[in-house]
């Protein structure tokens, strides 16, 4: 194709708006424009790169045994009711009013609507188990979007569920998803990692996040050096110490006048103690009741492991008047002991044989706590956060590594958490009627773009994997001669006969404006027509990726470019 032809507005700087490298790159070299907040329109370059990640989510989905069909994006509010989500989804979910004042929604997800689709026409366990998946847009109302298309409020998104007659067969199709979704990243030429993960707003028992490592991501996760172990930190099991809790080193509880310091730091500081010799005292409520939850100093609290090990439904922590009338002091200054609120203490605070925490006096520490002798009645349970070079809960040998994700995909498996309000119901072979147990399988398509920018990209613009750029190669002229452009496009030609994907600069621009430009858009393969080189028989070849290009023989460059594609295809 001639870049001539083409709509390809580059820029030289991008809306100050523009942070993340994704959002300056996908903006500056022409692949995205602004609508509104949170909503872009795809260029010609940016439909080429989703087109690619569409085709092959396509291909491993059909092989994997799902089907395609396409659903509405305006979903009536009477399927959100019925599941219940209609009053928990949040400001999230955008409702709307057509011209006889029905309540509608524009889709964030369609569970509901899917499980419409199959209770009307799946009647008998002889028509499951039954997988299908869409290609859609869709709309959430995210507050603060930002980072263009990593989070926007309108994407492209491709949701798969999946409908069984039993838990097993549920499991499987689970495996069977979680496999389709490694070929497919593969494939796309990314560095992931699967890990477990909290289900989130879609609930469900059991699901693995996909995410792409790169240092902008926004969630945090561990892997295993040993095993192939990997969750978010929010969901990483802690390694259980066995052994019996620490003995005191001190005879008793030592009040220590701390006054105005409130911090871990401050107290630090004054009493010469690091951060792993205090213990934070953190007052949550918990279904409206007050608890007290132990982690220490050096350590974060996880409010989703609190949650599940307390079993309750809201959990929020206290306001500071409510700290004051729990301990007797302000913020800053609370302990665990004397208190007759529940105490639930992570692992590493039992074997803290000696610890600063507050006093539950203001201006007021104590010294030398032990959980054993000075709270005796606390549960141990898991707390913290997971961290990098804590040792893996699974294995017991190996050490977590801390990476930045960016979550492209998710794999939940749902059981009857739909299916059972909505009335999905098939007919056994003993004719009873039962719900359906559902999977459910997502992907961020347009988030894969943003996503694959963020892993790949130097200085001067986008290294797209061979698989997702938006042309395979550039061929481009240093000079006006005519010789130099019927040499270009008779490569063109030839490359394009062999199904390589070609870009053909012929623009009246200086040869470093369309090296720029070439960089900035991130075509893997760029060859350059030069007078010099052409009187040799040669043509100048260089690799995104490379600093420095090579000279090929004219008559072997057509062998050798589709050579370099397979193999980074492969």
């Amino acid at each position: 194709m001639r870049y001539s032809r083409l709509l390809i507005p580059t820029l030289k700087e991008a809306p100050s708006e523009a942070q993340v490298v994704s959002h300056v790159m996908l903006v500056r070299g022409g692949f995205i424009r602004k609508l509104a907040a949170g909503i872009y329109s795809l260029m010609p370059l940016g439909m080429r790169v989703v087109a690619k990640i569409e085709r092959i989510i396509r291909e491993e989905l059909t092989r994997s045994g799902a089907e395609e069909v396409l659903l509405p994006m305006v979903h009536p509010a009477e399927l959100w009711q019925e599941s219940g989500r209609w009053q928990k989804y949040g400001p999230e979910l955008l409702r709307l009013k057509d011209r006889k004042g029905a309540d509608f929604a524009m889709s964030p997800t369609a569970e509901e609507a899917m499980c419409d689709l199959v209770r009307r026409d799946v009647k008998s366990y002889r028509q499951l188990p039954l997988n299908l998946f869409q290609i859609q847009d869709k709309f959430r109302d995210e507050m603060r979007p930002r980072a263009g298309l990593m989070r926007g409020r309108e994407f492209i998104m491709k949701d798969a569920y999946s409908f069984h007659a039993t838990v097993e067969d549920a499991h499987r199709e689970y495996k069977n998803m979680y496999d389709a979704y490694v070929r497919i990243f593969k494939r796309c030429g990314l560095e992931f990692r699967a890990v477990e993960a909290d289900t989130g707003a879609i609930g469900g028992s059991m699901s693995h996040e996909f995410q792409v490592l790169a240092d902008s991501g926004e969630d945090a996760i561990v892997s295993c050096d040993n095993c192939d172990y990997a969750a978010n930190v929010e969901k990483a099991e802690m390694k259980r110490t066995a052994g019996e809790a620490a003995a005191p080193k001190a005879a008793a509880l030592e009040e220590v006048h701390t006054p105005g310091a409130g911090s871990i730091e401050e107290v630090g500081k004054m009493m010469k103690a690091k951060a792993n010799a205090f213990i934070k005292t953190l007052i949550y409520i918990a279904d409206g009741k007050p608890i007290i939850a132990l982690v220490r100093g050096d350590r974060e609290l996880n409010e989703l492991k609190l949650k599940a090990a307390l079993a309750v439904e809201a959990l929020e922590l206290a306001s500071d008047a409510l700290v004051r009338e729990v301990t007797g002091a302000n913020v800053g200054f609370a302990g665990p002991h004397g208190r007759s609120v529940p105490v639930y203490a992570d692992m590493e605070v039992r074997e803290m044989g000696w610890a600063v925490t507050g006093a539950n006096k203001t201006d007021y520490h104590v010294k030398g706590f032990n959980l054993g002798r000075d709270v005796p009645e606390a549960k141990i349970v898991d707390l913290r956060t997971a961290a990098g070079g804590d040792p893996c809960a699974r294995c017991g040998t190996g050490h977590y590594k801390a990476y930045r994700g960016i979550e492209v995909g998710h794999v939940f498996f749902l059981g009857t958490k739909y299916s059972e309000p909505m009335k999905v119901n098939f007919l056994d072979a003993e004719g009873k009627d039962k719900p359906m147990v559902m999977g459910c399988y997502g992907i961020g398509v347009t988030r894969i773009a943003a996503a694959a920018v963020e892993q790949n990209h130097d200085d001067d613009g986008i290294q797209w994997p061979m698989a997702l750029a938006p042309f395979q190669v550039v061929i481009t002229t240093a000079g006006r001669e005519p010789e130099l452009a019927a040499a270009a496009e008779t490569l063109e030609a030839e490359l394009t006969a062999r199904g390589v994907e070609v870009l053909y600069d012929d623009r009246d621009e200086r040869p470093g404006a369309k090296f720029k430009d070439a960089d900035l858009i991130g075509i893997p393969l760029r060859v350059t027509v030069g007078k010099r080189g052409l009187a040799e028989g040669k043509l100048e070849l260089k690799k995104r990726r490379d600093k420095e290009p090579t000279l090929v023989a004219q008559a072997a460059l057509a062998d050798e470019l589709a050579r370099l594609i397979q193999e980074a295809l492969a």
